[in-house]
């Protein structure tokens, strides 16, 4: 069954955007192979919030090699067919996402979003990589509390950049 897994970047103070959003501070790594990373994905889970940022900086191009599933109770209908939307998110509607063939989930960005499918118990990994910034203010990685999660280390690198990559698995 495929796994849901948070792949997100983070300051060093914890924060996923600036406080109105900015995400000029998470810079590409030269060392980073993101056509590896997506090459694990076939479907990405997100909001509406983060559905609309990666649309306007990527435009048609955003989720051209994965199904886009948007969670929002205010988007309306799309006429791209690559985006499934979901106005209530339940733990069977994530099953038959988990049970369609193919590779895993991508949980794109979105702190509550995250903090939703953690309480839920539906975040099989966090992979978070740490961008050597501090924002003092924004968007926090977990808003609110999700309750206590205990994670176990799978991996960690360090890059030359300073950006430091750690896996997570999510204990059940």
């Amino acid at each position: 069954m495929k796994k849901l897994r948070y792949i997100v970047a983070m300051s060093l103070d914890g924060y996923i955007a600036g406080p109105k959003g900015e995400h000029d501070w998470i810079t590409p790594d030269p060392d980073v192979d993101f056509a590896a990373l997506w090459a694990q994905f076939d479907t990405a889970i997100m909001g509406r919030r983060t559905y609309e940022v990666a649309t306007s900086r990527l435009g048609d191009k955003a989720f051209e090699a994965v199904k886009a599933v948007v969670v929002s109770r205010t988007m309306k209908p799309t006429d791209d067919t690559r985006v499934t939307l979901i106005s209530e998110l339940t733990p069977d509607r994530l099953q038959d996402l988990r049970k369609a063939a193919g590779k895993d989930i991508w949980l794109f960005g979105g702190g509550d979003l995250f903090r939703t499918l953690l309480s839920m118990g539906e975040v099989d990994a966090v992979e978070v990589s740490i961008i050597p910034v501090l924002l003092g203010d924004g968007v926090k990685l977990l808003p609110g509390s999700a309750g206590r999660t205990n994670l176990k280390l799978m991996d960690q690198r360090t890059y030359a950049s300073g950006r430091v990559s750690l896996v997570y698995e999510v204990a059940k």
